[in-house]
């Protein structure tokens, strides 16, 4: 069930319904209503797998009550390594398996050995990357004794399954979702009325932006040999608007999906591409997955306290991780090691957080001063997504090769259509549109809404009829 479905449409106003105008009265009987219709949207996918985020659920109530009962820490840490090693365990399994039993048949032919690995083919279960870090938080936040274990199964596993983060986050934090849904939620008719500004603004991003770019994309990454040199430089960007819309888009609808029923959801994206560097970016583009790695892996391995190697050692490792945390492909771990190319030039100028401060309030005088700021980092993005694009390593170098060897910048023909001139203008206006609305949630919202909401819906409406990529890029992570 897509967030940008007929199928979702109904479900939605009917959980809806149910949650405040049946089950209003009672704490309870809300938190489990929602649990039955996560239980219900994670089986639309593959109800086989659902047993499997029960048992992770399961696994992590559990366990948790045994660290914090436990009366040594040998005991304590012992429950804690099962409970990290089942959930790395299953993850590794379905996601990494067969990607490391043919990488290392390769490098044994490399040696002139002969190995026939045994490959399990396993599908990869939705969301197992996010209701596993959500689980992997817990539990290393009740091992540190930051919190409570929660006594209460139904409300640890709605923190886990909620439906609106369930498949693709943004990844929560038990410090932040247990406590809203450990309270009785009231009917709040500004936060429902953003909530839904908020789902709008994301189906314009995905429906309108990113199917719109995937087209193009697409079409250029799959037959980049035929490709000229402008046309391979517009498919980098294409599909870092493509990437951009599905993405933010889907967190924008997640966001706007919880507001629905009083619950506040971490924010995950802040126009990432008004960044002036790349440590910006990085502030900004998937916020939920660089702070949870920024607290659970590059802090606890020292951060940038210690000295000039620990620093690059460190962030190197993040960005690694970060790269393979989103498959199993070469060309993941090179986007990472790119971005940390990218870093580490702020980092030993100590420049990385001489940009934390908000964009809100620039300009347009101002603004203008940081567009080489701003399209430098764009460019330095863009190449990096060619990597993350690309099917193979072989193929993203072809990509590079043939873009800045072919040096040609001419207008090629599209069979999706004749050429892309209306395309690149979508993109301008909808970059000038987030620039101008940049200091709120979502743009649609404050002067001349009715207007706004008007015309979003009405290319929604135009663009959702020939839209053909139903599915999320991160449903595959």
């Amino acid at each position: 069930m897509y967030f940008n479905s007929l199928s979702f449409a109904v479900f939605l106003p009917i959980v809806f319904c149910l949650y405040w105008f049946v089950f209003k009265t009672s704490k309870k009987a809300q938190n489990a209503l929602l649990i039955i219709a996560s239980y219900f949207f994670y089986s639309c996918w593959d109800w086989r797998f659902l047993f499997l985020l029960i048992f992770s659920t399961g696994l992590d109530y559990f366990t948790a009550l045994k660290i914090e009962n436990s009366q040594s820490k040998a005991s304590r840490k012992t429950w804690f390594w099962i409970s990290i090693g089942i959930n790395l365990g299953f993850l590794g399994v379905f996601k990494y398996y067969d990607f490391f039993a043919v990488s290392f048949s390769k490098l044994l032919e490399g040696f002139g050995l002969q190995a026939n690995p045994l490959l399990l083919n396993l599908v990869l279960p939705v969301g197992i990357s996010f209701y596993t870090f959500h689980g992997l938080s817990y539990i290393i936040d009740i091992y540190k004794e930051r919190i409570r274990a929660e006594r209460n199964f139904i409300d640890y596993a709605l923190f886990v399954s909620y439906f609106p983060l369930l498949v693709a986050g943004p990844i929560e934090r038990a410090t932040h979702l247990l406590p809203q849904v450990k309270v009785k939620r009231n009917f709040d008719y500004q936060q429902t009325k953003e909530g839904l500004h908020q789902i709008l603004w994301g189906l314009v991003k995905k429906i309108v932006i990113a199917d719109s770019c995937a087209q193009y994309a697409n079409a250029i990454f799959d037959n980049y040999e035929n490709m000229n040199s402008l046309s391979l430089m517009l498919g980098a960007v294409y599909f870092a608007f493509q990437i951009y819309g599905d993405f933010s888009g889907y967190s924008d609808i997640a966001l706007g999906t919880s507001k629905l029923f009083g619950i506040n959801l971490l924010k995950n994206f802040d126009y990432p591409y008004f960044s002036r560097d790349i440590a910006e970016f990085w502030r900004r583009w998937h916020i939920s997955l660089s702070s949870w790695f920024r607290d659970y892996l590059y802090i606890p391995l020292g951060g940038s306290k210690g000295g000039t190697w620990m620093k690059i050692r460190n962030t190197f490792i993040i960005f690694l991780v970060s790269g393979f945390w989103h498959g199993a492909n070469w060309t993941y771990l090179v986007w990472g090691f790119l971005n940390a190319l990218y870093f580490l030039p702020l980092l030993l100028s100590q420049k990385n957080r001489i940009h934390t401060g908000n964009i809100e309030n620039v300009n347009v005088v101002q603004g203008f001063k940081l567009i080489p700021q701003i399209g430098l980092t764009f460019l330095l993005t863009c190449f990096a997504w060619i990597f993350f694009r690309a099917p193979t390593i072989t193929d993203a170098f072809g990509y590079i090769q043939r873009m800045f060897t072919n040096l040609k910048f001419k207008s090629q023909y599209f069979s999706i259509e004749r050429y892309n001139y209306e395309l690149i203008l979508m993109i301008v206006l909808f970059v000038g549109f987030e620039w101008f609305n940049r200091y709120k949630v979502e743009p649609v919202s404050g002067r001349y809404s009715y207007l706004k909401i008007a015309l979003a819906i009405a290319v929604l409406l135009l663009f959702g009829v020939y839209s053909e990529y139903k599915s999320f890029i991160y449903f595959q992570f």
